[in-house]
């Protein structure tokens, strides 16, 4: 028996259970306990589970079934994208803003690899959308379209790079009136100006909040679900010290496994 005909009956199992039974829809915390759960989730995005709290995350923002919501940048490991696209398969609707044809070579690849992972598998991914992100060089979806934009430790890097305004006005344009921007984000020291811990990847929470509110949202609610109080934050090679990167390879690599990921901001704002 192949691999891919061996997998067959646990992913139609899966579609069954998130699609709900004949007897009328499943409750929402039931078809997203299912989308978690479901079997072709690949083992190092449910490894990472435990740090990221997906479920917590969805229900703090307030996702259902039926949202349009678009995720910037989901990677070539589609961590969120393997849980939300199912769910949104039927009712809803999932679009990807990835990279353009700007990026550099391995951002590039890891688009084409998203793109490779959603064609072949259109059981889970076959309604998905993808669509460009440049830091507002692009509509990432048809304006005032989206229930929910959604973008997960990608803040601090369009901070340091001067873009973050274009993102947020690409962000706003593309929410419905009252629509919901997520963000997550390693949470910097606020004993230390941003711009000294610009290069470590960490970004101030008071600051990403008044740079969003500056752009035309207003914060709802602010969860500590991704709160990680063993993160000292003054690491050797910044937040990339830490897993999953390891970027120190095997150098005090189960001290830095102890500690975890990132300390991490969950913010949830509205579009006003």
């Amino acid at each position: 028996m192949t691999e891919a005909a061996a997998r067959a009956p646990l992913l139609c199992a899966a579609l069954l259970a998130l699609a709900g039974c004949a007897a009328g829809p499943a409750p929402q915390g039931d078809r997203l306990a299912r989308a978690i759960d479901a079997p072709h989730r690949s083992p190092a995005n449910v490894a990472r589970d435990p740090h990221r709290h997906p479920r917590e995350v969805i229900e703090f923002l307030g996702i259902r079934a039926d949202s349009v919501v678009v995720e910037i940048l989901p990677g070539s490991a589609g961590y969120y994208m393997e849980i939300l696209a199912p769910l949104l398969r039927e009712q809803g609707r999932y679009i990807a803003a990835s990279r353009d044809a700007t990026a550099a070579p391995q951002y590039l690849a890891d688009h084409r690899k998203l793109l490779a992972r959603v064609q072949a598998e259109p059981q889970l991914y076959g309604k998905v959308v993808v669509t460009q992100f440049n830091a507002g060089l692009h509509e990432i979806a048809p304006p005032a379209s989206a229930d929910y934009v959604l973008t997960f430790r990608n803040m601090h890097n369009w901070v340091e790079r001067g873009e973050i305004d274009g993102a947020l006005r690409a962000f706003h344009k593309a929410l419905k009136p009252g629509g919901i921007l997520g963000v997550v984000d390693h949470r910097g020291r606020a004993d230390l100006p941003q711009e000294a811990q610009m290069k470590s990847g960490y970004l101030r929470e008071d600051y990403a909040v008044a740079l969003i509110e500056k752009a035309g949202f207003r914060l709802l609610a602010a969860s500590e679900v991704n709160a990680n109080p063993k993160d000292t934050k003054d690491h050797p090679a910044g937040v990339w010290t830490l897993p999953p990167t390891y970027r120190l390879k095997e150098l005090d690599r189960d001290r830095y496994r102890a500690i975890g990921e990132s300390d991490r901001f969950t913010l949830k704002f509205e579009k006003r």
